[in-house]
């Protein structure tokens, strides 16, 4: 696929504020902060090194690399990148034109960068907020959500915003954090799911974590433990049981056998497809009336 310079329209801000990683210029951070006002936090690095440190210790969004801070020299490094965290947009930024850019510009395209934002004009700022906003490492909290929402048409706002809080970057661990995020106690969530006849609101933020963790463990260079630790987890080893407990295998054996999309697939199939009529009429907010379920 040939490296294409990148052209859309702003979008509304997100919520949830991802962390994008950069190599840039002094001069082109200050800008780069102002245009992510409300869509990124930009977390400025020195070299790809630094860059590759935070893919490995933290969730980041997106990567961003000045197109004058990547000599010939540095392809390998962004190839291995791009390789090893193929699920975290990489976005070339180019703010101004040298002898050598055409030159880096075709490195970065053989090293596997497909986004290049042009900034030398005004709307170029526009367009890097959207691409950075469209392209966060959270696409599988809009995707699970997509298919949630098609299998659920008409389903009551709490409903939604059940499923909404188990997918969202940095969700709740526990049911406790999960109740209060909702505004209730944590013993009545967990009554009106069995008045209700659903699995216990506990399966669903298992599971969901491990459609996060499937997703995550698509990138070969992010570890069992960067997983456990991105996800909140207390060790490796707690995670390593939580899979066994869920799903009978242990953490490499689940790298092998779900991505993302699987994991999710099977989050379905056990929680949300077999209680369609139920979860179409479920309010976990309100109170079910004598008589009525």
């Amino acid at each position: 696929m040939p490296l294409s310079i990148l052209s859309s329209s702003s979008s509304p801000a997100p919520v949830e504020l991802a962390a994008v990683t950069t190599v840039l210029d002094p001069a082109e951070r200050a800008r780069v902060d102002a245009a992510g006002v409300g869509v990124y936090r930009a977390l400025h690095r020195e070299s790809l090194d630094d860059v590759l440190r935070d893919l490995r210790e933290r969730p980041i969004g997106a990567v961003l690399v000045s197109v004058c801070r990547c000599p010939e020299r540095d392809a390998r490094k962004i190839a291995t990148m791009v390789r090893e965290f193929p699920r975290v947009p990489a976005v070339a930024l180019l703010s101004q034109l040298e002898q050598q850019t055409p030159r880096t510009v075709l490195a970065l395209g053989r090293s596997g960068v497909r986004a290049i934002v042009d900034v030398r004009q005004p709307t170029g700022w526009r367009e890097l907020r959207t691409v950075l906003a469209e392209g966060r490492g959270d696409d599988i909290q809009r995707l699970a959500l997509a298919r949630i929402a098609a299998d659920l048409p008409g389903a009551p706002d709490d409903c939604q915003q059940f499923f909404e809080l188990l997918f969202q970057p940095r969700a709740a661990a526990t049911i406790r954090a999960l109740a209060k995020a909702l505004g209730i106690l944590p013993s009545t969530l967990m009554s009106r799911f069995f008045r209700a006849r659903l699995p216990a609101p506990k399966r669903y933020l298992a599971i969901a974590r491990l459609v996060r963790a499937a997703r995550l463990l698509e990138n070969p260079g992010l570890s069992v433990a960067g997983v456990s630790n991105h996800l909140d987890y207390s060790s490796p080893q707690s995670f390593g049981r939580h899979v066994r407990t869920m799903v009978g295998l242990t953490a490499v054996e689940f790298r092998e056998h779900y991505d993302g999309e699987g994991m999710l697939q099977r989050f379905r199939a056990e929680l949300v497809l077999p209680y369609v009529a139920v979860l179409r009429r479920f309010s976990p907010l309100t109170v079910t009336p004598p008589g009525r379920r």
